[in-house]
């Protein structure tokens, strides 16, 4: 059953006498809690935020409505990490409720500066006709991690042009100058992102709007991250509003990104080549990026979508982050590629299989499980696809499959479980022209991450199967294929 808005802006603290205890019960009682990614102890959880590196730990927050899987009063749950793999819990980290955030602590970043975590985000108010009202705020994380929240936001009314959909600062440095990048809704209800200086973190100018390709490109660009990479600029961003084309724009709501020469923060100009969807699975937004001490460029996201239901509901929560990955530039296309800290999860059950298949499908002592690591090579020798079922039974099956007549890679969980925005259908696919296919597999209890040579393409999705769904079926059609896979366990 749906809260009514009274419910869902209520603090914590407001809830009713062993509220919380029922909703933890329920999630205790949920087959589909993950093993090895970040989810909400109850309620929801969505956007990463405040992603960074600081005092000699990663932080990582994520938005959380504790009290049910409704988008409610959001706080910022606080989580901190030696190697981007194990997570501990630090608490709430922004409460909202204050008068320039009094709906909620919405998205937002973080940024390390002359020993102190500055923490911009979009508070949240509505007024007594339920209009929105955003504020871009400020809080402030000292060294023995505490949080404080500045009185007066720092960009107090959003500028001429633009509507209330006005959120989700991303900052970065740049030389003696900071800036901030902002999500935006013209009042065309065209979407964009807008440019913010400031030289003290206190007092922001307002540049203008960024100057993109991109002139009518959905109804509102929520979570824009700036950044260079390897010479060129990269601008990210989830559009709210494309229609699908072809294999692509076929979820509720996108995300992706433009490559180019860098931004220019004078004219605003990003000269930039054609938008790129990051994945190209079912479940994936508001991605988030940091620079850790090493120079590498990690990227977070949420693994789910909002305006959609999911199984847990009932359960009393909702959704997951993905697991890290680094970004690198190649050809023009940005890579994705699991941590290799990663493989700290991989426990010493190691097991491997080589076989040639002929127009058949077979399964492999070892190759069976609910949570684990599986690489898998394959060559297409004169087969017309190859793929794997995974989360498998004699009635449920995820499958990733390369289809040799089209030349297209497929996930299909149109028989995965419990079904998920079955309207947005269920099936996702895009172009592949390699007859040689690395797919590097993390699957956890309700959800699978799928790179593919070396993070040319992701595929991200939750998936719902029944507990005892658990086998892995390696299959090729019509012809021959070569394969080798080598499978850890996430358990002892």
């Amino acid at each position: 059953m749906k809260m009514t808005n009274e419910q869902k802006y209520r603090l914590i603290e407001q809830a009713e006498p062993g509220e919380i205890a029922s909703l933890e019960e329920k999630v205790k009682q949920c087959h589909w809690r993950q093993t090895f990614h970040i989810q909400p102890p109850t309620g929801l959880l969505n956007d990463p935020n405040g992603f960074s590196y600081y005092q000699g730990e990663y932080h990582l927050f994520y938005q959380w409505f504790p009290l049910g899987t409704d988008h409610g009063m959001k706080y910022w749950y606080h989580l901190k990490s030696k190697d981007l793999v194990a997570w501990d819990s630090a608490g709430i980290g922004i409460t909202p409720g204050d008068t320039f955030d009094s709906h909620g602590a919405y998205s937002g970043s973080a940024l390390e500066h002359e020993g102190k975590l500055y923490m911009l985000y979009t508070g949240n108010t509505r007024d007594e006709n339920w209009t929105r009202h955003p504020y871009q705020c400020m809080a402030v994380m000292d060294e023995s991690g505490l949080i404080t929240k500045w009185e007066h936001p720092v960009i107090s009314n959003v500028p001429e042009g633009y509507t209330d959909h006005f959120r989700d600062p991303k900052l970065w440095k740049d030389g003696d100058s900071f800036y901030c990048v902002i999500g935006a809704q013209r009042t065309d209800r065209t979407g964009c992102v807008v440019l913010y200086r400031s030289t003290d973190l206190h007092s922001w100018q307002f540049e203008g709007e960024l100057r993109t390709g991109l002139k009518s490109f959905g109804y509102m660009w929520e979570c824009p991250d700036y950044f260079e990479l390897n010479g060129s600029g990269v601008l990210v961003l989830s559009p709210q509003g494309l229609k699908p084309s072809g294999d692509e724009y076929h979820n509720i709501y996108q995300s992706g990104y433009v490559i180019g020469k860098p931004l220019n923060t004078e004219t605003r100009t990003l000269e930039h080549g054609a938008f790129r969807e990051l994945d190209r699975g079912f479940d994936f937004y508001a991605p988030q990026t940091m620079v850790d001490p090493q120079g590498r460029r990690i990227m977070v996201a949420w693994m789910g979508l909002p305006d959609i239901d999911y199984p847990t509901d009932p359960n009393g929560w909702a959704h997951c982050l993905t697991l890290p990955r680094e970004l690198a530039l190649h050809e023009g296309k940005l890579l994705q590629r699991p941590i290799p800290e990663l493989t700290a999860l991989r426990r010493k059950r190691e097991d491997r299989v080589a076989d040639t298949l002929s127009s058949e499908r077979k399964t492999y002592q070892g190759f069976t499980g609910t949570a684990y690591e599986l690489i898998c090579e394959v060559d297409l020798l004169s087969a017309k696809a190859f793929g794997i079922e995974f989360r498998a039974s004699a009635t449920e099956r995820t499958v990733i499959k390369y289809d040799a007549v089209s030349r297209k890679l497929v996930l299909d969980r149109s028989q995965s479980g419990e079904p998920v925005a079955a309207s947005y259908g269920e099936v996702r696919q895009c172009a592949w022209d390699e007859d040689h296919i690395k797919l590097h597999l993390f699957v956890d209890t309700s959800s699978v991450e799928i790179f593919v040579n070396d993070g040319e393409e992701v595929f991200t999705s939750r998936i719902f199967p029944h507990p005892e769904s658990d086998e892995i079926h390696f299959f090729a059609d019509k012809g021959e294929a070569l394969f080798q896979a080598v499978k850890w366990g996430f358990t002892e």
